[in-house]
């Protein structure tokens, strides 16, 4: 019981030693006690108390180096190995930064706007959070064709077709799942990289089709993503934040009340598209959800004083001692 009480909350594998203590103590307390009622010889409960802090020891460090193995071999991911992963020393994050920094930034975002609403709906903070840095690792194979990637740089959209602009968006889905695999991510967030546009329609390349010489030859079907709809409530928050957040970056003037305006019209758009009809997610969970994106953004967006020019402030400072000089 000591053990299963000091492992709430685990956040790190330094979390197990500690548990290891409590059992060493928890150990200690119980032998000392029997030993007492039971009139046992001081040596006997001695030898018996430091065998109790051995066996607390020795279990958390067998706990510490089967972790890995055992989570591989009952394919459940630990609060340890999601925050191994969150790390930015993470080879994947790492690529993601240097080859594709549109990509890395918009993935914080995200994972900011996502941990938020799941607090507020009672899903796994964590494992949206961690789920948000990777959904799109898939565009490190082509990350020029992606607009928050292209600083300065042509849009290498405008010289090829719709339909196969369409279908070089809609594959890093694939590619990312392919990488997961590749670094052996765990299941869950293999599910967030698959899940996280489901059958999305890709609408700025569909309406330009649609207005091409062809348009009779356009159907919707070739401009959506064909992939699985999010199975769970972490993957439709990562869903929820990434079209929100994508949105949100071609806003002007990033007011409360178009901030506020922009976020439910996405969440709606998607549950009127039939994205969230596989997630347990209800109407009051999407309120929370919205409100808890507009307060991320309002610090994110937040107003800020528009600080005088160096120069501005000599002139100012000259004009005063000129006025100075004059009345004296």
């Amino acid at each position: 019981l000591a053990g299963i009480y000091s492992m709430y909350g685990l956040s790190d594998r330094s979390g197990l030693i500690r548990g290891g203590a409590y059992v060493s103590l928890a150990n200690v307390a119980v032998i000392i006690i029997i030993g007492l009622l039971n009139d046992t010889a001081l040596t006997t409960v001695f030898a018996g108390a430091g065998m109790g802090v051995l066996n607390g020891f020795l279990s958390s460090v067998l706990a510490v180096g089967l972790l890995p193995y055992l989570e591989a071999a009952f394919g459940i991911t630990s609060s340890v190995r999601l925050l191994e992963l969150a790390n930015p020393g993470q080879p994947l994050l790492k690529r993601l930064l240097t080859e594709a920094p549109g990509t890395y930034h918009h993935s914080i975002l995200v994972g900011n706007l996502a941990e938020a609403a799941a607090e507020a709906v009672q899903a796994d903070p964590l494992l949206v959070r961690v789920g948000a840095y990777y959904h799109d690792i898939g565009k490190l194979k082509r990350p020029y064709f992606f607009i928050e990637n292209q600083i300065a740089r042509e849009n290498p959209h405008d010289k090829i077709a719709p339909s196969l602009s369409t279908l070089i968006i809609t594959s890093h889905v694939k590619d990312g799942l392919e990488l997961a695999r590749e670094y052996k991510l765990p299941p869950e967030i293999q599910g967030i990289i698959e899940q996280h546009h489901g059958t999305s329609l890709v609408a700025y390349f569909y309406q330009k089709a649609l207005e091409s010489e062809r348009s009779e030859l356009v159907t919707e079907a070739e401009f959506r993503y064909d992939s699985k709809k999010p199975q769970s409530k972490e993957a439709a928050l990562v869903m929820l934040a990434d079209g929100v957040e994508a949105a949100i970056r071609s806003l002007q003037k990033p007011t409360p009340g178009r901030l506020e305006s922009l976020t439910r019209k996405i969440i709606k758009e998607k549950l009127q598209d039939g994205q969230l009809d596989e997630c347990d997610l209800t109407f009051k969970d999407l309120n929370r959800i919205a409100a808890a994106f507009v307060r991320v953004l309002g610090g994110i967006f937040h107003s800020r004083i528009e600080y005088p020019e160096p120069a501005l402030i000599s002139e100012l400072e000259r004009r005063r001692s000129r006025g100075a000089v004059a009345n004296q």
